[in-house]
């Protein structure tokens, strides 16, 4: 009986933590090179992020942008002072940098590739959010085409 006491205790001592801390695949995250921005109004932007020149002076936005209402939105997009809208038609995607639908360009940036850069994002009646969007390089394959010209 007393070895069976002391396995017993051996196990909840060794396995205990496990059922107070937090599992990994519980924690909500962005599984890809760019990050999902949380509520911003009516639109979902997935995966934004940044291609820069090699010197982080400019910059293309990629990102989906999801519209799942049954009218057209507009999506606000800020960076430093400067404003760009785009239309996102009912139950719609518009994709920067594919399906046909140009990076969005940010001029005058000033943020180096592997920093992150504070851009605002509102749509609809939303208060909006700014969040941290990662800069990237073009030194992956896939992310070349979308440098900047200089």
């Amino acid at each position: 009986m007393a070895s069976l006491a002391v396995g017993a205790a051996l196990a909840l001592g060794t396995t205990g933590c496990n059922m107070v801390a937090p599992q990994a695949t519980t924690i909500p995250y962005s599984p890809a090179d760019g990050v999902n921005i949380p509520e911003s109004g009516p639109l979902e932007i997935r995966n934004a992020l940044i291609v820069a020149d090699d010197d982080g002076v400019n910059g293309n936005l990629l990102a989906a942008v999801i519209n799942d209402t049954d009218e057209p939105q507009t999506l606000t997009i800020g960076v430093d002072g400067t404003a760009h809208t785009v239309r996102v038609p009912a139950d719609g995607v518009v994709s920067f940098g594919f399906d046909g639908v140009e990076p969005l360009l940010l001029e005058g940036i000033d943020t180096p590739p592997g920093a992150n850069l504070d851009v605002s994002f509102q749509s609809g009646t939303g208060t909006g959010v700014e969040f941290a969007v990662p800069v990237l390089d073009g030194s992956l394959d896939y992310l070349a085409e979308f440098v900047p010209a200089a």
